[in-house]
């Protein structure tokens, strides 16, 4: 039996944040990145948006013996949805491919009340320079909506789970970036 594939497309790129293996760089057609916020979590987040003319890079990995259990916990705001058709790889076979998104009924642009973690969006830039380069972190940002959005700036005390450790290259990098979006920075209370 083959393994099915999850397409990450936000935290997921970074593979320091999760053990799954058979990593491979993919693309979506359809898709677009946009920053949301939803009732089943505090803060905004990344979900997939339907958008004809564009297209997103990511990661495909195996979930082995189909056991999305971890996961789907992981991904718990979020419907696990099929996406075979949608996703470009090198994967010398067709795979059984699955991406998350929230449904469009149930999410939000982001506020004040529920920003962007700064520990969650330098782990996710983080995975895009290490996968493909500072390109990637360009194509990252320009193929993601809702740069408007507030981001709490919660580095000196993360609040993301799997926050990582950056360069202070990295850190620069992700600052110039973020400044040339427009993003708004908050600084945390804590």
């Amino acid at each position: 039996m083959n393994d099915p594939f999850f397409f990450g497309y936000g935290s997921l790129v970074n593979t320091a944040t999760h053990a799954f293996g058979q990593v491979r760089p993919a693309r979506a057609r359809g898709w677009r990145r946009a920053w949301r916020h939803s009732d089943l979590r505090p803060v905004s987040f990344l979900t997939a948006v339907p958008d004809d003319l564009c297209v997103i890079d990511g990661v495909i990995a195996a979930v082995p013996g189909g056991d999305w259990a971890a996961l789907d916990a992981r991904e718990h705001a979020y419907d696990r949805l099929a996406a075979s058709a949608q996703i470009e790889h090198d994967a010398p076979q067709a795979l059984d491919i699955a991406t998350y998104a929230i449904p469009a009924d149930r999410h939000r642009a982001p506020s004040a009340a529920n920003p962007i973690l700064m520990s969650y969006l330098e782990c996710v830039l983080q995975g895009y320079l290490h996968r493909y380069g500072p390109e990637g972190v360009t194509g990252f940002i320009a193929t993601t909506d809702g740069w408007e959005a507030p981001i709490l700036d919660d580095r000196a005390v993360p609040r993301y789970p799997r926050h990582q450790v950056l360069t202070p290259d990295e850190r620069a990098l992700f600052r110039d970036h973020l400044t040339d979006a427009g993003a708004r920075i908050l600084m945390s209370l804590s």
